[in-house]
């Protein structure tokens, strides 16, 4: 059996991280679950061509999940931290680097990792 390369572990893994997020906001319907694999098709293409940005991939995913999540349903993830006001949804910093987290700008705090939100909104973390 051939090892899995980098860039589908690095594939693989932004997968699961944004299925996760999904996931924590009850919103990974099929139609969202397709949005996903569309990005990361997108995205496999993206980092065959610039291979560094291979540690860039989850954020880059869940921003294109973001957007096109924006498009069809409206904001998400909406920020669980600011009680009061209108809802806003959060967003991806990095928006090229490693480690990506979803971060709220209202309030100016760093809410979760990408794949995190479960713990961030109190609910459980997918298996």
């Amino acid at each position: 059996m051939d090892p899995i390369s980098p860039l589908e572990q690095a594939l693989h893994a932004a997968r699961a991280l944004v299925l996760s997020d999904l996931a924590a906001g009850e919103v990974a319907a099929a139609d969202v679950v397709s949005m996903v694999e569309d990005s990361v098709v997108q995205r496999r293409w993206w980092v065959e061509q610039w291979p560094d940005g291979v540690a860039y991939v989850a954020g880059l995913v869940a921003q294109d999940v973001q957007d096109a999540l924006l498009e069809k349903y409206g904001r998400w993830p909406l920020c669980p931290v600011c009680g009061s006001g209108d809802p806003h949804a959060l967003d991806v910093e990095p928006e090229l680097g490693p480690d990506p987290h979803w971060v709220c700008h209202k309030a100016g705090v760093k809410v979760a990792a990408v794949g995190g939100l479960g713990s961030a909104t109190g609910g459980a973390p997918s298996s």
